[in-house]
C-alpha cells in the first residue's frame, strides 16, 4: 500500500462516520486519487470532501454524492488545479486552506470545530485512510518506543474517561506496578461506549494501536486487548482490520466486544465482559487489576483516548497538552473537538448549533455535574473544582427543559443500570428516584437528598456509584428553585405534567 500523502497529484478525499460507505474510489493513475476517510467528529459538516494539491486545500462540507462526482468531475476538467476546480464545481468551497504540501493531519480551517486551536489527537481523523498503515507510517508511525520515554510520559499523562483505570490520575505509578507484578501483563483498551473513543477507533485505528503496542512493550505485556460494545459495530470492524494490517505486531492483538450497557464500560466490568461473564459485576478492591486482571494476571486498562495521547507524545517528544471534548444534547448534531487544556468549556460549543436557548449543561458525562456556567476550563482541576465531570463531554440542555425531570431520569437510569453488588449504589440510586419522584406530590426533602448522595459518593465501591448522585446534588446547588417550584405544583420550564392537575 502507498500513502495518500499530497505531492504533485491532487488527492480527493471524501470524510464521514462509517467512511467505506458510497464512495467512488480511483487510484492516482487516473489522474486524481479519490479515497474515503474517516469521521472528523462533526457529523454536521459530512460529508466532508477535501481536494488537495500542493499545499493547498479546498474544503466541501455537507455533500451528496452528487456533489462528489461533481467535485471529481471539476478537478479532472480543470486538470488538477484546485482553485480552478473550486470555480468549476457547482458546490462552493467552504474554506481553502494553505499547509505544509507533505501535512499528514488534516488543516485547520474556517469551519465551525475544525478551527480549535490544537488538532493533534484528532489530527488524522477525516484526513489518513483508517486501515491503511502507509498513511500512519508517513506521519511518523509504527517506530519502536524507547521504554524510559514511555514511562516518563506516563508521568504527567492522565487516564481519561470514566473507563481508564487511571481515571484522572497520572500513569507512571501503575504502570510501574505492572511491570514488577507477577504474572504476564496484559494492556486492555476499554473503547467501550464513549463517543470521543469509539471516533478514535473507527477513524484512527493505529493512534491508539501505537499507544497500546507502546505500552505493551514497556510492561513487557503479551497481548494486547481492545474492548468495545457490541453496538459500535463499524468501530469494532475498522480497529479489527487496521489490527490485521499493523505491520509487524510485536504482541498479539485481540478485538473483544461486551453488552451495551452503559455500566459495561466501568474498568472492573469491562474485565468480567471480556471473561464472558454474564453477569457483570464490579470487583472489589484491592488487589486492583494492575496487580489481579484479566484471568488473575496484572492488567492495564486505558481508553483510546489515553493511548492516543501517549502516541502523539511518543512521536512529538512531548504531550499535546489537549483535551478531547464531545458537545450533544440540544444542538443540530453531536460534535467531537479537540481543545487546549486551557479552553473552557464555552469554546467548545462553538463548534455546534443550539437547538433554543441555551439554559445549563450536565458536564462529564452519564453521571456529570450540572451546571450554568461554561466559562471553566476543561482541564481535570477546573473541572472537579467546579463539581463538574471529566469524561470529556458537555449535554446541552435548552430553556424548555425541565432539570427535575431530568435529573429524575438520570435517577432513575442508574437505578435500573447499576450492577446491584454494593448496597450503598443499589439501594440509594433506587431511593434517590424515589426521593425525586416524591418531589412531584409535594414532598421535598433537599437533608435526606443530600445525606443520601453523600453516602453514596463515600462508600460505594465502583465510579458508577460514586458518581450517580453528581446530577442531583449539583442541581439542587444551582437550581434549587425549580425543585421548591415542582414540590408547589408548579414546572419552571412548562414541560412537565402538574401533578396538582394530573
Amino acid at each position: 500500500m502507498t500513502s495518500i500523502i499530497p505531492n504533485q497529484k491532487p488527492v480527493i478525499r471524501v470524510s464521514e462516520s462509517g467512511f467505506r460507505r458510497s464512495v467512488p474510489e480511483r487510484g492516482a493513475d487516473q489522474g486524481v486519487t479519490v479515497t474515503a476517510v474517516g469521521s472528523t467528529g462533526l457529523p454536521a459538516v459530512e460529508p466532508l470532501v477535501t481536494v488537495t494539491q500542493a499545499g493547498e486545500t479546498a474544503l466541501y462540507t455537507q455533500c451528496s454524492p452528487a456533489d462528489v462526482e461533481a467535485i471529481i468531475d471539476a478537478l479532472e476538467a480543470a486538470g488538477g488545479d484546485v482553485d480552478d476546480a473550486a470555480d468549476r464545481a457547482k458546490k462552493t468551497p467552504e474554506a481553502v486552506v494553505d499547509h505544509e504540501p507533505t501535512a499528514t493531519r488534516l488543516p485547520t480551517a474556517g469551519v465551525p470545530g475544525l478551527d480549535t486551536r490544537a488538532r493533534s489527537v484528532l489530527g488524522g481523523c477525516g484526513w489518513r485512510r483508517p486501515t491503511n498503515p502507509a498513511d500512519y507510517e508517513a506521519a511518523a508511525g509504527f517506530e519502536p518506543p524507547d521504554p524510559e520515554a514511555v514511562l516518563e510520559l506516563g508521568a504527567s499523562l492522565r487516564g481519561r474517561g470514566w473507563g481508564d483505570l487511571c481515571h484522572d490520575a497520572p500513569l507512571a505509578e501503575t504502570w510501574e506496578t505492572v511491570r514488577g507484578a507477577a504474572g504476564s501483563p496484559v494492556v486492555v483498551v476499554n473503547g467501550h461506549g464513549t463517543t470521543a473513543d469509539t471516533l478514535l477507533l473507527e477513524s484512527a485505528p493505529f493512534e491508539v494501536l501505537d499507544g497500546a503496542v507502546a505500552l505493551a512493550r514497556t510492561v513487557e505485556a503479551d497481548s494486547v486487548i481492545v474492548y468495545a460494545s457490541a453496538a459500535d459495530d463499524r468501530a469494532v470492524d475498522t480497529v479489527r482490520e487496521a489490527a490485521a494490517n499493523y505491520p509487524e505486531l510485536p504482541v498479539g492483538v485481540d478485538v473483544v466486544t461486551g453488552p451495551p450497557e452503559y455500566r459495561a464500560a466501568e474498568p472492573t466490568m469491562a474485565l468480567e465482559a471480556i471473561e464472558g461473564n454474564h453477569r457483570l459485576e464490579a470487583r472489589l478492591r484491592p488487589p486492583g487489576p494492575e496487580e489481579v486482571g484479566l484471568h488473575g494476571q496484572p492488567t492495564l486498562i486505558h481508553t483510546p483516548r489515553t493511548l492516543a495521547h501517549l502516541a502523539v507524545g511518543l512521536r512529538e517528544g512531548e504531550l499535546p497538552g489537549t483535551r478531547l471534548l464531545t458537545v450533544t444534547g440540544d444542538v443540530d448534531a453531536t460534535a467531537t473537538v479537540e481543545l487546549p487544556a486551557d479552553d473552557t468549556l464555552a469554546d467548545g460549543l462553538d463548534a455546534v448549533d443550539l437547538n433554543g436557548r441555551f439554559k445549563a449543561a450536565r458536564v462529564g458525562g452519564r453521571f456529570g455535574g450540572l451546571t450554568s456556567d461554561l466559562d471553566v476550563a476543561v482541564d481535570p482541576e477546573s473541572l472537579a473544582a467546579a463539581d463538574l465531570g471529566t469524561e470529556g463531554s458537555v449535554h446541552v440542555l435548552a430553556e424548555d427543559r425541565c432539570l427535575v425531570e431530568f435529573v429524575g431520569k438520570t435517577a432513575t437510569f442508574a437505578a435500573e443500570e447499576n450492577c446491584g453488588r454494593c448496597v450503598p449504589c443499589r439501594e440509594g440510586t433506587t431511593q434517590l428516584a424515589g426521593l425525586l419522584r416524591d418531589i412531584y406530590d409535594g414532598s421535598y426533602a433537599p437533608e435526606k437528598i443530600d445525606e443520601l448522595v453523600r453516602v453514596m459518593s463515600t462508600s460505594s465501591i465502583c465510579e458508577f456509584g460514586v458518581q450517580a448522585g453528581r446530577p442531583v446534588r449539583t442541581a439542587l446547588s444551582e437550581f434549587e428553585a425549580e425543585f421548591e417550584a415542582h414540590a408547589d405544583g408548579h414546572c419552571p420550564a412548562g414541560s412537565c405534567l402538574d401533578p396538582l392537575e394530573a
